[in-house]
């Protein structure tokens, strides 16, 4: 797809946003834009009701919003270590014996990664996920490539 990161899902539906937004600055019909590209207009139109009410509640608390440029080449590496920070129990490497095994750091549990990422078994590390699916075969989904010294930065008392 036009969207997608190669560094994960995450990204990816950032991207979806971005472009959604996009439309929508530039005038453009954000239905048709929805439609022509097969996405939810309801759930990218939730998210940016989302991020409003998230902004106005750091408004209320006096906190700044920070970020990246968009055309700075740490934009999309500081995002991905701000996930890794929120979710830092959420890590699965992948196993050298076992091609596109992965395994959950801190219980072992072996996992794939889900058919439906963009990743498809890319992650040459590890990955950070959203959702631990136990189906017939353990899967990871909504994934983001992640560094693993990221982990000893970002959470050094889970990862000591």
């Amino acid at each position: 797809s036009r969207f997608t990161h190669l560094d994960g899902d995450h990204l990816t539906l950032l991207n979806v946003f971005h472009a959604y937004k996009q439309q929508v600055q530039d005038g453009s019909d954000p239905a048709s834009f929805c439609t022509e590209n097969y996405l939810d207009a309801k759930a990218l139109r939730s998210a940016e009701v989302l991020r409003e009410q998230l902004k106005k509640i750091m408004e209320a608390l006096g906190l700044q919003m920070v970020s990246t440029d968009f055309q700075d080449k740490e934009y999309y590496p500081n995002i991905r270590r701000c996930l890794t920070s929120g979710f830092f129990m959420q890590i699965a490497h992948l196993e050298k014996e076992k091609p596109a095994t992965y395994q959950v750091v801190k219980e072992g549990q072996e996992v794939s990664l889900h058919p439906t990422s963009c990743l498809q078994h890319k992650a040459d590390s590890g990955v950070l996920y959203h959702e631990l699916l136990l189906t017939t075969k353990h899967y990871v989904r909504t994934l983001t490539q992640i560094r693993g010294e990221w982990l000893l930065d970002l959470a050094p008392k889970f990862y000591d």
